[in-house]
């Protein structure tokens, strides 16, 4: 399984970036799915999750700005960002807790994407 991001880049504070992360491989479903960041010096964090089912979970900082979302037919997940700040600075990177078996012999692994980069100059 391979989780492919994409959609960072260089924006000025206040702008929108919209990313991507497409799962591709051995799949029979996928579980959660997330976006996870990490800025220079600091700790990996947990920026936004999803369920199968589309139920959702914000960390602190980015609630109101940002929004995840899925499409289960492509494999994929989205994450929404608006009204980007300095802070945000940091590569992104997805995760998927995807079922590689079946229904009734469920193979589950965690896989990680290979982050893109966001850049938000004030």
């Amino acid at each position: 399984v391979q989780l492919q991001a994409s959609g960072g880049g260089l924006v000025q504070a206040g702008e929108s970036l919209r990313l991507s992360c497409v799962a591709s491989g051995s799949i029979f479903s996928i579980n959660a799915m997330g976006w996870y960041r990490q800025a220079p010096g600091k700790q990996r964090e947990l920026v936004a999750a999803i369920t199968s089912g589309g139920s959702t979970n914000y960390a602190d900082s980015v609630k109101g700005r940002f929004t995840i979302s899925r499409d289960n037919a492509k494999n994929t997940v989205y994450l929404q960002m608006n009204s980007l700040k300095p802070e945000g600075t940091a590569v992104y990177s997805c995760n998927a807790e995807v079922n590689s078996g079946s229904y009734y012999y469920p193979v589950v692994k965690d896989y990680w994407g290979q982050g893109t980069l966001v850049t938000v100059s004030s």
